[in-house]
């Protein structure tokens, strides 16, 4: 019995030691949830309510499709899958020998034209002066009946020898209309040009002018420096015009697409601030962009086969608008992103001041390439070089 009063005596006293314990507990809670709940409100207020972000991101850009201009036999092969290469540089050559023999007759059609133009020349000159000719003969035609006719009044000659007078005007007289009509043949086809703007020479100068570049064609270029993707081109591949030989990726121009939710698009605009992560790099490596534009439509919108919400049983789901995002130089150097690769992107949007779609025109090209520019310069010069072996002129400035 002694023994059970102590226990009950020693359990009476730790009651209240416990119910301490407790309340202090309670109180550390209470206290944690307290700071926990301000640290949350403050985080929203200050970040979190000026921010959206969304793991639905992925890298893009720009696929240049590498394709031949003109039909022929792959001969070389000179970049492979992953190479990178430079704006000009050859990327595949083709069999150039039909090329080749095509602009030889070409040129040698060309110097014939000339040829033939100037003769149509001498044939305009030859018909004027033989207009000339007939001309003086018919009047000296006329000259001589006229006075054979004061002669025959007199009886000083006879009537048989005024009539061989009379046709002889009849004779130089048909002469004389036929010179007429072989100058406006002549002058028909040269009349209005010089040699070089004849329409022969043209035509001439222009199929030399595509056989150049068809020959030119034959060693495929880079339009755009980036890196070598999907290669499908085989040596010894018979390739048509269109034919996709590989794609080049400019990694330098990529741009990242992130689809957000359209109730998390009511504050943003374009020229936002965006802060990226990609999954290859982790969180360490930041990146920095720009709102470019904002979706112009839902992705169920251009599908193939859009959503036809008119049934009974519809359902809604949010949609998700694709922001186009345009990425600062930083890092990429250093940390280069790829096509395709899965991003983390966080815009601030404190500043409501932006469009929300873009209001100006814009009206210089966004990308070019000058490669192709030299070609015509260099057959203008081939054209010449033909006229001037051909023609002894000189200042011919083909068009």
């Amino acid at each position: 019995m002694q023994t059970s009063e102590k226990i009950t005596a020693s359990a009476m006293g730790n009651e209240p030691v416990k119910k301490g314990k407790r309340k202090t507990s309670f109180l550390i809670l209470f206290i944690a949830l307290v700071v926990i709940g301000a640290a949350w409100f403050f985080y929203y207020e200050v970040y979190a309510k000026y921010s959206e972000e969304t793991n639905d991101a992925y890298v893009n850009g720009d696929l240049v499709v590498i394709s031949p201009q003109i039909s022929g036999t792959v001969s070389k092969v000179v970049v492979d899958q992953g190479d990178y290469v430079k704006k000009g540089q050859v990327l595949v050559s083709l069999d150039s020998n039909d090329t080749q023999i095509a602009l030889q007759a070409a040129e040698a059609k060309l110097a014939n034209s000339v040829r033939e133009v100037r003769s149509l020349y001498a044939t305009a000159d030859n018909a004027k002066a033989s207009l000339e000719a007939t001309k003086v003969e018919y009047n000296q035609a006329i000259s001589d009946y006229e006075r054979r006719q004061k002669l025959a009044k007199s009886g000083a000659i006879s009537q048989e020898n005024l009539n061989h007078y009379q046709d002889l005007v009849e004779t130089t007289k048909s002469q004389y209309l036929a010179s007429q009509q072989a100058l406006k043949m002549a002058i028909s086809l040269v009349d209005n040009t010089v040699l070089e703007t004849h329409p022969a020479v043209k035509s001439a100068v222009a199929n030399l002018r595509q056989t150049y570049l068809n020959n030119l064609r034959a060693d495929i270029v880079a339009p755009i420096s980036g890196y070598v993707a999907k290669r499908a081109v085989q040596l010894g591949s018979q390739v048509q015009p269109g034919t996709q030989m590989m794609v080049i990726v400019p990694l330098h121009q990529v741009w990242v697409d992130a689809n957000f939710k359209e109730s998390q698009m009511r504050d943003m605009r374009i020229g936002q601030l965006v802060t990226l992560t990609s999954d290859l790099y982790g969180e360490d490596v930041e990146y920095k962009g720009e709102i470019e534009s904002l979706g112009i439509g839902t992705g169920s919108a251009f599908s193939l086969l859009p959503a036809q919400n008119a049934s009974g049983n519809w359902i809604k789901i949010v949609q998700r608008l694709p922001v186009k995002i345009r990425l600062y130089k930083d890092n990429q150097a250093q940390y280069p992103l790829r096509i395709g690769l899965s991003m983390l992107a966080k815009v601030d949007i404190k500043d409501t001041s932006g469009p929300l779609l873009s209001k100006s025109v814009q009206l210089e090209a966004r990308f070019d390439t000058d490669v192709y520019q030299n070609t015509l310069q260099e057959v203008n010069h081939l054209v010449t070089q033909i006229l001037h072996e051909n023609v002894g002129i000189n200042n011919i400035n083909p068009e």
